[in-house]
């Protein structure tokens, strides 16, 4: 077993058994009326692990675990790595064909959630439920002492599958010692440990919103849960816990604008307000920091495959659009279409190499090394521009760049231009098939709540800043754009339309 020098193994139960030990009466995790304090959390973390491998699964086997952010979801998380099984978490929007191929292709032997799984599988334990199936009644019914099954830090803890945005999903596998550096590295940076409370918002069976979840109780924090996003019960929570950080996408930023909602609740208490998914347009930016004056506002940038990459830290708030400088343990590299490194100012696509980086893709070797590279960087297809500092500013998705008459355009670069026209709340640019050019330049616009936008009038907009082939060409009106749990627009389903 791969050991620290001198320690333990790191792992995703390692820092509940810590502060049961240390903090037993401490409250690690809130969910509406029902707390759990570390001791409890530990008891039945152990109780439910001693039930999964009562029900026959053996260290290395998948658990599928669709919930959504409830009290159950950090011991589950804990249980998972006590029997030293595999978390495979299941997205609770899926349809049932979705779900049932993530159960098929995982070879999961669990199923944890409030719904019964759409294949068979040998171990049901339904929250809520009844008789031998109930999850209450397994843990009730199961011996108290924590297994302490052998785990290798290397070993992969969670088992994830991609949004899909551009095709088929793919499992990425992610090791006890990079989800749990990520819990540690994310508390020093974002306030999420000891004497701290911090809301969890995002979903945790998404990667970003697992690992901003789990790092309080990692950490001696208290989380409070969410259970799905509506901004007047954030704030009123926030309100009620005294919560002090908070991770959100820009989404939710722009709902939180447009329900008015802010001035009804006393937010004080939140200082440090973090994002990610896409880049918070600059406008947006503007109004969240004058909106929660007392928080440090930061940008971060990451992914499934590669961890969190990079961090924009309040004190680089005047550098609009970046994502900032590398994070802790992370070497970045970019690459122009020639394979050559891309100089300051020059578009190129960025890898990274760092402790947070998946193990691989499950049975994909092809598409694992059509990501990395002979010396361990790896990339998620992302197109950067990095400044003479050394900050990071992402441009566009690799795969999403439009050519339309020869002309290279990045959607990114059309967006941003949308977003700064008075009424829009949200936007996204794609590319159609044209028998001209090959692809035309196609917006797809959400207004802001009593806004009037005219589609003639945003396309002068656009010429006004934008050279000819780069101006939409159609513009779409929609009541909301079509996103994945993790906030990200699905643009597969735009060109689809």
């Amino acid at each position: 077993m791969a050991l620290l020098p001198g320690g333990a193994p790191l792992t995703m139960a390692g820092g509940v058994r810590e502060l049961a030990a240390s903090a037993p009466g401490t409250t690690a995790v809130v969910d509406g009326d029902r707390a759990l304090t570390y001791r409890a959390l530990d008891d039945r973390a152990s109780r439910l692990a001693r039930a999964l491998l009562a029900g026959g699964l053996r260290p290395g086997d998948r658990v599928a675990v669709r919930l959504g952010n409830r009290l159950e979801y950090p011991e589950v998380i804990a249980a998972a790595a006590k029997a030293g099984l595999v978390l495979v978490p299941v997205g609770t929007r899926l349809t049932e064909a979705e779900e049932s191929f993530v159960l098929e292709h995982s070879g999961a032997r669990a199923h944890i959630s409030d719904t019964e799984p759409p294949v068979p599988v040998e171990v049901v334990l339904r929250i809520g439920g009844t008789g031998a199936a109930s999850y209450e009644n397994a843990l009730e019914s199961a011996p108290s002492a924590d297994p302490m099954a052998p785990v290798d830090e290397n070993d992969p803890c969670c088992l994830y599958y991609t949004s899909g945005t551009t095709g088929t999903p793919k499992g990425v596998l992610s090791s006890h010692r990079a989800r749990t550096l990520m819990c540690y590295l994310s508390a020093m940076e974002w306030g999420l440990g000891a004497r701290r409370v911090s809301l969890a918002v995002a979903p945790m069976y998404h990667g970003a919103g697992m690992v901003f979840g789990h790092a309080p109780v990692v950490t001696g924090g208290t989380v409070v849960m969410l259970p799905e996003w509506d901004p007047e019960r954030m704030l009123a929570l926030a309100e009620r816990h005294r919560a002090q950080s908070v991770f959100l996408v820009p989404t939710h930023a722009q709902t939180l604008r447009a329900s008015g909602a802010l001035g009804r609740y006393d937010a004080s208490s939140l200082d440090t307000l973090y994002f990610n998914a896409a880049a918070l347009p600059a406008v947006l930016k503007d109004w969240v920091m004058d909106a929660f004056p007392h928080a440090g506002v930061h940008e971060l940038y990451g992914s499934t495959e590669a961890g969190i990459v990079s961090n924009c830290r309040p004190s680089d708030a005047g550098r609009p659009g970046s994502v900032g400088l590398p994070w802790y343990m992370t070497e970045v590299r970019v690459v122009d279409s020639a394979g050559a490194p891309a100089g300051p100012g020059e578009r190129g696509e960025l890898f990274s190499r760092s402790p947070f980086l998946m193990n691989g893709y499950l049975r994909d070797d092809a598409a694992t090394g059509g990501c990395t590279t002979e010396d361990g960087f790896l990339t998620s297809g992302d197109i950067v521009v990095r400044d003479e500092d050394g900050f990071l500013y992402v441009v566009d998705r690799k795969k999403d760049m439009i050519i339309s008459g020869g002309v290279n355009i990045a959607p990114r670069e059309v967006e941003d231009v949308l977003a700064a026209f008075p009424g829009v709340a949200d936007c996204a640019v794609v590319g159609r098939p044209d028998e001209r050019w090959g692809e035309r330049v196609t917006a797809f616009v959400v207004a802001r709540p009593g806004a009037s936008v005219d589609a003639a009038a945003l396309q002068a907009h656009c010429r006004e800043r934008l050279s000819g082939p780069k101006v939409p060409r159609g513009i779409e009106f929609l009541p909301a754009l079509p996103r994945n749990a993790a906030g990200k627009v699905l643009k597969r389903e735009l060109r689809d339309r």
